[in-house]
């Protein structure tokens, strides 16, 4: 019996699994973000981490700001670290551009292309779920925005609907922030996205740029920011203060269902954990009669 499939409640396992990694900001040699922050030591954590979920992924996904200045040789060294990990899980790997990314630097060192500023987007299709990449940066800024020719690249392949619906990436979350200046950055012209999407089988936007995870709702779709690896912002501290932290770095688990999605925030952290669950737990407790698991498991003990 495989314990991992054993089924105590109301839900079958997921359809399809994906990996969400944000905001890498990767350096071409031996150098911190700042000074402060190394972020290929931070990369390599989380794709320890990825490895130990001991899950392969229909697709391991990253939603920009994969380098922090654009340089070939931080794309090489992004490519030599997280291609291996996808092929040893067998996951379709999927780049998205940032803010900070170059398109021709981007296109030539990480995907062996031609270095044209062209947006770099794409499909796939893992086993009936689409999955789209858009390009929602700006050469030389840093805002978002979505051009004429990719809005209408995009209704043209939502046109027909897919077995188990479609996911957006993309960097720019189409979402507000409670942080002062961030609105500078966002997403620009919002509206044009949303009526492009209106009435197809979009079921969820994934994305970065923020350094912290968040959710929310765009024109009825579901939207899952995902936090940094490199560094996140400390929300605990009063707005007009937030700033950057070497700490909380996580990525998300998407669990893709006939009728739900879940994106489950996984920590980068190094800290004791119990181990009362394993799969020897979950063997004992398939062996039980339905009763005999409430029994075991799901009763309070009488503690009068």
């Amino acid at each position: 019996m495989d314990a991992a499939a054993v089924r105590f409640g109301s839900y079958p396992p997921p359809l399809r699994t994906l990996v969400h990694v944000s905001d890498t900001h990767l350096l071409g040699g031996d150098r911190r973000l700042g000074g402060r922050y190394d972020t290929a030591s931070n990369l390599q954590r989380t794709l320890a981490a990825i490895e130990n979920l001991a899950v392969r992924p229909d697709a391991i996904l990253f939603t920009g700001d994969l380098t922090d200045l654009g340089e070939p040789e931080a794309y090489a060294a992004l490519k030599a670290a997280v291609e291996p990990v996808a092929a040893r899980l067998d996951a379709a790997l999927v780049w998205v551009a940032g803010n900070h990314d170059e398109r021709p630097e981007l296109r030539a060192s990480l995907l062996g292309g031609a270095p044209t500023l062209e947006p770099v987007t794409g499909e796939w299709d893992l086993g009936g779920l689409r999955l789209l990449a858009l390009d929602t940066s700006v050469p030389g800024w840093h805002h978002g925005d979505l051009d004429d020719a990719q809005l209408a690249w995009l209704r043209d392949v939502l046109a027909t609907p897919a077995p188990l619906g479609t996911l957006l990436a993309m960097h720019h979350p189409p979402l507000p922030s409670h942080l002062p200046l961030f609105d500078i950055l966002e997403l620009r012209h919002q509206d044009r996205l949303a009526d492009a999407i209106a009435g197809t089988d979009v079921r969820g936007i994934l994305a970065g740029h923020l350094h912290y995870s968040t959710h929310g709702m765009f024109a009825g779709v579901d939207v899952s920011v995902a936090a940094a690896t490199c560094y996140t912002m400390n929300l605990a501290r009063p707005a007009l203060r937030v700033n950057g932290m070497d700490a909380g770095q996580s990525f998300h688990l998407v669990h893709v269902y006939d009728d739900t999605i879940t994106h489950a925030v996984v920590p980068v952290v190094d800290a004791p954990t119990a181990d009362f669950f394993d799969e020897a737990w979950a063997q004992r407790m398939a062996a039980l009669s339905p009763a005999e698991r409430l029994e075991a498991f799901s009763r309070k003990p009488d503690r009068r």
